[in-house]
């Protein structure tokens, strides 16, 4: 089924319900939830999902996994969309988190073919084991380290908000422990108990996720590099290597939309 919306299916008894939808260039999906689980994969295009636990960047080529009922808002830029929508517990039953997931060549066709199926697809036939098997695909899906955590501190949320707007690779920790009347080492405590995460490695994190978005726009590396703070585009090449473990050329030549 194409260009609908789940609300007209959420009632049919299967597993699984998918969905494709095109969206045009900077289109927003304010706050909603849904009963199901989502699979959302981008065919084309960048998404930018949103919670209040965090953000995370989709590149083209993969997906994000939004468990039932978490409140999330997406901006779609240029994005052609395949989506998933799974019963509860049906596949990631453990994973309470939005979580971007690698695609398989295979869940890439399975996704691609089921949203060709009809609503009530008959269970015992080539249609119901499609959707068997893309449940077992969606369960082993990789997860990709490209979700930015934000606290849910009133004090440090602003300034992880603000970081994210205009991303700075040499923000030391100290000017925000200053601002928030800390000592450095309580600082560096009290971020790691609220984001899970060193704030070098958050920093970090942040400014990769945060690049995808303009690198698969097509922007040079030279002038993300320089934006973001870092002396050279080498020593970002650098940098997400060792977050992502390629460089950011080979990993937009994996993507089949993008020539090499």
């Amino acid at each position: 089924m194409r260009n609908t919306h789940i609300d007209r299916y959420d009632h049919v008894d299967r597993a699984v319900v998918a969905i494709g939808n095109d969206y045009p260039p900077g289109e927003l999906l304010p706050d909603h939830a849904h009963r199901r689980a989502q699979l959302l994969y981008g065919a084309t295009g960048v998404m930018h999902v949103v919670t209040r636990d965090g953000n995370w960047v989709v590149p083209p080529q993969r997906a994000v996994w939004i468990p039932a009922g978490v409140t999330h808002q997406v901006r779609m830029l240029g994005v052609s969309t395949r989506s998933a929508y799974i019963e509860p517990g049906a596949a990631r039953a453990d994973r309470h988190a939005c979580e971007v997931v690698d695609v398989s060549p295979l869940l890439r066709q399975l996704l691609l073919e089921a949203v060709d199926m009809p609503a009530d697809y008959d269970r015992n036939g080539r249609d119901g084991a499609l959707a068997a098997l893309l449940l077992h695909e969606v369960e082993r899906a990789p997860v990709l380290p490209l979700h930015i955590p934000l606290p849910r501190d009133a004090r440090l949320a602003p300034l992880c908000r603000a970081f994210i707007a205009a991303p700075d690779a040499r923000l030391p920790p100290q000017v925000w422990a200053d601002g928030l009347h800390m000592s450095l080492r309580t600082f560096t405590r009290y971020f790691r108990r609220q984001t899970g995460m060193a704030f070098s490695e958050w920093r970090q994190r942040a400014c990769v996720v945060l690049a995808l978005a303009r690198l698969a726009a097509g922007e040079p590396v030279t002038a993300i590099a320089l934006d973001f703070g870092y002396q050279s585009p080498a020593a970002f090449s650098t940098m997400f290597r060792r977050v992502l473990g390629m460089p950011p050329t080979e990993y937009l030549r994996r993507d089949p939309e993008r020539p090499a």
